[in-house]
């Protein structure tokens, strides 16, 4: 059970993660249709620059973060104990 478990629960972390992001991003640009004016548009733009900005550095973490723990997960479940 524990097998299959962790690399799902992996999975959905990573998932999230990245969908939270493209979320916020298409909340900021919805920002200039809910306003319906054009001065609103270089602020959400801007907001969304370092949305995409910080996205990436957040995408470079959970892809370390991914590899490290199923590095770990892996390496548990094919490693020999010592019979004495």
């Amino acid at each position: 059970m524990g097998i299959i478990a962790k690399p799902v629960a992996l999975l959905i972390r990573l998932f999230a993660n990245i969908t939270a992001g493209h979320i916020i991003i298409l909340s900021l640009i919805s920002l200039i249709f809910i306003f319906k004016t054009v001065m609103i548009a270089p602020v959400s733009v801007g907001f969304v620059l370092f949305m995409d900005v910080l996205e990436l550095l957040v995408a470079a973490l959970q892809a370390y973060i991914f590899t490290l723990l199923s590095a770990l997960f892996i390496g548990m479940a094919v490693a020999e104990h010592e019979h004495h």
